[in-house]
């Protein structure tokens, strides 16, 4: 409502809704959009941005709180960069480098949905010697992809380094690392997901040192998945927070 009344001020910068709205009203559309599919491209874009995100952040700090090392790490770098602010903001995240390399190191252990939205072949293929037939339904296991020991070394340990002076990325163009999908068909909510994991990531450390409840050992924080649409920890992490002065 508040995006269609004639009387709000032209914004400086379109937003989502602006832009669909847009679309709406442009006659050359080969397909027409109404307010009710309008909310529902919204809904869908909320949720897959929300739920993928509230999932890897509970496996990042997952990770952090079982290698103390690189939460140390992450949290000098966040504390040094937004050193007498109270919180982190969105211009402070370019300036966070290790933190974008946990989080990398985090979609390649725990890509939020393993098996990508399926495709299907066009024409018949030969794949490793076996012979795929056209329109035949695909599913790719990015998660495999990403632990291939043929692309990765290590590849089941947290190891945030092994990005610094690599130019793989997670936004399709690099086929060992698929956590949002690639194509036409990749995650559509992959910048609203990924600027909530790095400003919610980023507040956290900022804000807080992160310890197990008593008598609990990094050991024994339990790494089971609990399979979904989006994978979750099968057991709650559960973590003690202890304010800092910032």
């Amino acid at each position: 409502e508040e995006h269609l009344d004639l009387n709000r001020p032209k914004p400086e910068h379109e937003d989502l809704v602006d832009v669909l709205l847009r679309v709406q009203k442009d006659p050359n559309q080969a397909i027409t959009l109404n307010n009710e599919q309008i909310k529902g491209v919204l809904t869908d874009m909320f949720i897959a941005g929300t739920d993928t995100s509230s999932a890897t952040l509970v496996w990042i700090m997952t990770e952090l709180i079982r290698n103390p090392s690189a939460m140390i790490k992450a949290q000098d770098e966040v504390r040094g960069v937004v050193k007498g602010k109270g919180k982190v903001e969105e211009g402070d995240i370019s300036r966070l480098v290790y933190l974008k390399l946990v989080i990398k190191e985090a979609l390649r252990l725990h890509p939020p949905a393993p098996l990508l939205v399926p495709r299907e072949t066009t024409e018949s293929c030969m794949i490793a010697g076996y012979e795929i037939p056209a329109k035949t339904r695909v599913f790719v296991n990015a998660k495999s992809i990403a632990t291939d020991p043929k692309c990765w070394d290590n590849r089941n340990e947290f190891q945030p380094e092994r990005f610094l002076d690599s130019s793989i990325d997670f936004k399709g163009q690099n086929f060992e690392l698929l956590p949002f999908g690639a194509g036409r068909r990749g995650c559509p909510g992959i910048d609203f997901s990924l600027l909530l994991i790095e400003l919610a990531l980023a507040n956290l450390l900022h804000h807080f040192d992160w310890t197990l409840p008593h008598g609990v050992r990094a050991e024994d924080v339990s790494m089971e998945e609990a399979f979904g649409l989006t994978v979750h920890k099968r057991t709650p992490l559960c973590l003690v927070a202890v304010p800092v002065n910032v």
